[in-house]
């Protein structure tokens, strides 16, 4: 049986170049293994030097004769598809940045819980508190929680309450400055 005819449109030379700039290893490997079998090294051998079986070569030839130096690359894992579509998955993103509506979703803010039951109502798709965690790390949100406000908390009211605060304990609040000892007044003197 004759060997496998290899693509010899890129040199054994020109293959070793490119394997000692490649990052990947593996493709590194595959890169010297067929420059090795270019340049007349057979078979078995010049996969043994690469760390791999003579009919691992034999495979890696077919993809590098039809796809050239990229056919190297080990080709992502396709996985399971997910549950949710990409509409939906864009909904659930601005259902989760938007905040629960309290009246309607009766939650102050959203759980993972309530977010496993929302899409089971929303679409009848179930996750797992895991599943549901990743999930919304695919769609870059975080696990960090808002400290949450009272729906009727006034600004003027915090306010006030620093400077009390400040008034009973010495601290001053943010924003306020305390007049250094050193500085000087207005007309000059030092204080």
């Amino acid at each position: 049986m004759s060997a496998l005819a290899i693509r010899d449109d890129i040199g054994s030379e020109e293959l070793r170049r490119r394997a000692r700039r490649e990052r990947d290893g593996r493709v590194s490997a595959r890169l010297i293994a067929i420059a090795n079998a270019l340049e007349g090294m057979d078979r078995a051998s010049a996969a043994r030097l690469a760390g791999m079986d003579r009919q691992t070569l034999r495979d890696w030839v077919h993809r590098y004769n039809t796809e050239g130096i990229a056919g190297l690359s080990n080709r992502p894992a396709p996985g399971r598809r997910p549950k949710l579509t990409e509409g939906q998955m864009a909904a659930l993103k601005a259902v989760v940045l938007a905040g629960p509506d309290p009246v309607v979703d009766k939650v102050a803010r959203w759980r993972i819980v309530d977010l496993c039951r929302w899409v089971e109502e929303r679409w009848g798709v179930s996750y797992s508190e895991t599943g549901m965690l990743r999930l919304l790390w695919s769609l870059d949100l975080s696990h960090r929680k808002t400290r949450p406000s009272h729906p009727q908390s006034s600004e003027k009211a915090q306010q006030a309450f620093k400077k009390i605060l400040w008034a009973t304990d010495g601290r001053a609040p943010v924003g306020f400055g305390v007049q250094h000892p050193t500085q000087e007044t207005a007309n000059g003197d030092l204080v």
